[in-house]
């Protein structure tokens, strides 16, 4: 009779086992999909989260060009304002420096030369200034008169008609000039 309860136990401490097996079986298998699942919502915050900082770049970037243009176009509209005033009180300038140089009167002739000289100080002032008239340059001379002289260069500026102005690279008027050869 001890053999026979020997077995059942023997049997017993199999099954205990077994089902120990089989349950640690179903819980490794149930964690395995547990850390599938853990590893697939990973993946897609992952994917989430490069999206959102792709999205942020580009609204960054977009923002960064807008304030580049808005930059840009005010310092645009400010000098076309400065060109349209300045281009308005040249005439006047050249009215003054004309009445100088015909004035008959010494002392006539020295108060106009002084409200030039202020003038063009203003304008300096304004980052305004005289266009340079030695040799000829299509950019910001305008030839209205051309004359054939071997006494002059190529290109060379024979006689300046109206002077011309320029604000940093932007031209305001262009001179009006004679050209040689």
């Amino acid at each position: 009779m001890a053999e026979e309860k020997k077995e059942p136990v023997e049997e017993t401490a199999e099954t205990a086992a077994e089902e120990k097996a089989a349950k640690k079986s179903k819980s490794d298998k149930k964690h395995e999909k547990e850390i599938e699942a853990l590893k697939k919502q990973l993946e897609d915050s992952e994917k989430a989260l490069a999206e959102q900082k792709e999205q942020y770049l580009r609204v960054a970037a977009e923002y960064e060009n807008f304030r580049r243009r808005s930059k840009a176009e005010r310092e645009g509209v400010y000098s076309d304002a400065c060109t349209d005033i300045v281009n308005e009180f040249l005439p006047v300038l050249d009215n003054i420096e004309r009445a100088a140089a015909f004035a008959s009167d010494e002392k006539v002739a020295e108060g106009i030369a002084m409200m030039a000289k202020a003038f063009s100080e203003s304008l300096a002032k304004l980052g305004v200034e005289e266009i340079e008239c030695k040799t000829f340059d299509p950019n910001v001379h305008n030839a209205v008169m051309h004359v054939d002289d071997d006494a002059y260069g190529e290109g060379e500026i024979v006689e300046v008609f109206q002077k011309g102005y320029k604000r940093g690279e932007r031209v305001i008027r262009y001179a009006m000039v004679k050209t040689a050869n």
